[in-house]
């Protein structure tokens, strides 16, 4: 029963020792390996250049159309508070001109009140004369 054994023993250390074997050349980078892993790191910082550069140029475009937006917004700021004052000159004038046009006709009635008032004194003067001689 032993050399069954002892064979079995010489066996199971002759796989483990190929295993072991197999598993460490396998953790070693080959030449080839290497070369693949520095033609994708080269790819890759190729690529990442590329996204900066992408980025540089959005970020560019991006600040150009902010400033033209900010123009864009001076100017309709600038329209609007000229549109405000015409606005309010246009509102004085028509004030002016319905003020101007209610004074002068309160400055017509009040002649025209005046007159009638004169009119009644004189019918009332008329009127004591014809009922004070009887």
């Amino acid at each position: 029963m032993s050399k069954p054994i002892r064979r079995v023993f010489v066996l199971l250390v002759s796989i483990v020792a190929v295993i072991i074997a197999g598993c460490q050349e396998e953790e070693l980078p080959s030449t080839k390996k290497t070369r693949l892993i520095v033609a994708e790191n080269i790819r890759l910082k190729k690529d990442l250049a590329s996204r900066e550069k992408e980025i540089e140029r959005l970020n560019t475009l991006h600040a150009r159309q902010i400033k033209r937006q900010q123009e864009e917004l001076a100017k309709c700021v600038q329209q609007k508070e000229a549109l405000e004052a015409r606005l309010q000159q246009n509102i004085k004038k028509q004030v002016s001109g319905v003020l101007t046009s209610v004074l002068d006709e309160n400055a017509k009635m009040r002649e025209e009140i005046t007159a009638l008032k004169a009119q009644i004194e004189k019918l009332r003067g008329q009127v004591k004369g014809e009922a004070g001689p009887s």
